[in-house]
């Protein structure tokens, strides 16, 4: 298990990330699918709770369960992508690129 602090610094990373999506689905457009952009705006959203959260958490449960709701929020948003046609190269990067961080770190918590 990784400890709190190392979750937290790798979190500050995994949330640039998130953001560089969301900043790539507006940059895209009314090209977007809707599931996509409300997916990323989801996870957008959460990400900002999450840190919040991350920077109170004091036990290792609290931390896995957010990181845990963060991955699923990427599955749906990888998911979005997958479904779209003509998805703008660089957003489809960029949500890829979190889903993968998210799951990366999930999966070192459990």
């Amino acid at each position: 298990m990784m400890r709190v602090e190392e979750v937290r610094q790798r979190f500050n990373q995994i949330e640039q990330t998130i953001h560089q999506a969301s900043q790539a689905c507006e940059r895209a457009g009314a090209g977007v699918p809707m599931d996509l952009k409300d997916s990323i705006q989801q996870l957008d959203q959460r990400s900002s709770q999450a840190r919040q959260e991350l920077q109170q958490a004091q036990d290792e449960d609290a931390v896995i369960q957010c990181v845990d709701e963060l991955e699923e929020l990427g599955d749906q948003a990888k998911a979005a992508c997958e479904r779209g046609d003509n998805v703008d190269q660089q957003l489809r990067q960029a949500v890829m690129q979190a889903h993968e961080e998210l799951r990366n770190l999930k999966h070192q918590l459990h």
